[in-house]
């Protein structure tokens, strides 16, 4: 399935669960504005032209909210179901906001940073008029960042002739951006984790945790597990897994990740420790998976949702479980905390960055952390109760109370 058709799978089986009508399924999958245009940019080799897309899919509850990516497989379909995601997540998490997502069909990895720059102030030109603090909300995603986010803030409030911190979340902090933004993806997860072990009397020392993806949000989440007692056995960043069955210390290899290392690299000194392939942290011996990278790695017929032996999967990732995987996992009794509520907490913390810039106060990152929790363990508080009380997976649960907030707000 292409990602749209992942979201519309996810929407039809809360809907047979709801009771939808016809109508209301359809308001769910249909976006309210899809904006394509073409961005028209002189860089160092020469004049280009890069296909850019802003979906706006349902404010009901609130401002569109979602992140701009730069991409080069980045396309229209992918960025409509994120922006449907957004949609949902937001509503999980009970944030007033709605769902956004932009790309830019352009591979930054190969350009100078000015001609990043260069895009990201095209980009803010272009979409000017669709965006705004009270209207459609972006940050930062794939291959951007807060430094992209203030190039933008700026280009915007120049051709508006506005001062709009709020426009855009994820910014640095001297452009009005939120201490503790960056690690606020992980942070959600682990309290989300911890609520969820909680609820069951579990005693989360020495529990095994593996960590697919060693970016941002994976390379954080592995250290913040490891300090409160986790015992992170293995972890992969694209091209290598680290596995120890003794355990090993994330931030050792994430400082040398920091200094341009890869794993492999920082692994030279660690005899201890066995190399193999990304894929292989998926299914080793562990009691809590965490999928940080990408989408669709459990799937049926590569034999990771057949195989995998976690208890649990938090996934910090954005659709990494199709919805064939899915139906696989409930069988087998593995519990699935969904990306809607396990990595909302990026969105959660951009939503306090932006009502921060609309009151002019200031958040210490014990404060932000503090509200974070709340917000996500409420949200855990929900989504568990209702997948208790129906039989539910804890997506299906999720996807449930999303769309009944989504349509009450409509009506």
């Amino acid at each position: 399935m292409h990602a749209f058709e992942q979201y519309q799978a996810r929407v039809t089986r809360a809907a047979t669960l709801l009771g939808l009508t016809d109508a209301q399924v359809t308001r769910l999958m249909t976006p309210d504005r899809v904006i394509e245009k073409q961005l028209s940019v002189d860089l160092a080799d020469g004049h280009h032209e890069f296909p850019a897309y802003r979906v706006q899919f349902n404010n009901a509850r609130g401002p569109y909210k979602g992140g701009i990516r730069f991409h080069p497989a980045a396309d229209l379909d992918e960025v409509k179901a994120l922006a449907a995601m957004m949609a949902i997540k937001c509503a999980v998490v009970n944030i007033p906001l709605g769902g956004g997502k932009g790309g830019v069909t352009f591979d930054p990895r190969t350009y100078a940073k000015e001609d990043v720059h260069a895009v990201a102030r095209a980009w803010a030109r272009a979409f000017a008029t669709d965006i705004g603090p009270d209207k459609d909300v972006p940050a930062p995603d794939v291959y951007t960042n807060s430094e992209i986010m203030d190039v933008m803030l700026a280009e915007y409030e120049s051709v508006t002739g506005t001062k709009a911190p709020a426009t855009f979340t994820g910014k640095s902090l001297g452009a009005g951006g939120l201490e503790g933004r960056d690690t606020a993806t992980a942070m959600g997860g682990v309290y989300v984790l911890e609520a969820y072990l909680a609820e069951r009397g579990i005693d989360h020392n020495d529990m095994k945790v593996a960590v697919h993806g060693f970016g941002n949000a994976g390379a954080t989440v592995a250290m913040l597990l490891y300090d409160r007692g986790f015992k992170i056995v293995g972890i992969a960043d694209s091209k290598t897994a680290l596995i120890s069955d003794e355990g090993l210390d994330p931030h050792v290899f994430h400082v040398a990740k920091e200094r341009g290392e890869s794993l492999i690299e920082a692994a030279r000194d660690h005899v201890a420790l066995e190399i193999g392939l990304p894929d292989e942290v998926l299914t080793m011996d562990t009691d809590v998976l965490v999928p940080a990278a990408l989408d669709n790695v459990i799937a049926p017929g590569k034999g990771v949702a057949e195989e995998l032996t976690a208890k649990v999967v938090l996934e910090l990732a954005n659709g990494p479980t199709t919805a064939e995987a899915d139906a696989i996992l409930r069988e087998r009794k593995i519990d699935v905390i969904p990306d809607v509520l396990a990595n909302a907490g990026g969105v959660a913390v951009s939503y306090l960055e932006w009502k921060q810039n609309q009151t002019e106060t200031h958040k210490t990152r014990e404060q932000v952390n503090t509200e974070l929790k709340a917000i996500m363990t409420k949200a855990w508080s929900e989504v568990s109760q209702f997948a208790k009380e129906h039989n539910e997976t804890y997506r299906d649960a999720a996807y449930a109370l999303a769309i009944t907030k989504i349509l009450g707000a409509q009506t």
